[in-house]
């Protein structure tokens, strides 16, 4: 989830650090996330990350397995939402292995290239 606390008392990181021209949480993300909140994995996974991000104001892109791309989940879903400056910014909804929890992160130096191919994968729809 964004930023909860950890039993320890420490800080889990936050999305903001994702984009350090927009490094304050925009409200699409928190609905977003908080839509997801409740995901049992009795329903289809890119659905309901599709309609959440329609209802944050974002777009569903694609989604793949993450066999090979992170370790600690079953598939990742590849969305824009808005942010503060009024540019998309390009998040990662991210199935646990169990299939019952989305949680939301940002791309990092490990899925940075699907960013990229999300940038690719725009401009091509854009040319439709």
């Amino acid at each position: 989830m964004i930023a909860p606390e950890l039993a320890s008392g420490t800080q889990a990181p936050t999305l903001g650090a994702a984009d350090h021209a927009d490094p304050l949480l925009p409200i699409e993300l928190l609905e977003l996330e908080l839509s997801l909140d409740g995901y049992d994995g009795k329903t289809d996974f890119c659905e309901t990350v599709r309609v959440a991000s329609a209802k944050a104001g974002g777009e569903f892109l694609f989604d793949l397995p993450a066999e090979g791309l992170m370790d600690d989940c079953k598939r990742i879903a590849v969305l824009r939402i808005p942010s503060s400056n009024e540019k998309m910014r390009v998040v990662l909804a991210v199935l646990d292995h169990s299939g019952t929890e989305i949680r939301m992160e940002a791309p990092d130096p490990a899925t940075a290239h699907l960013v990229r191919f999300a940038d690719a994968f725009i401009k091509v729809l854009e040319r439709f």
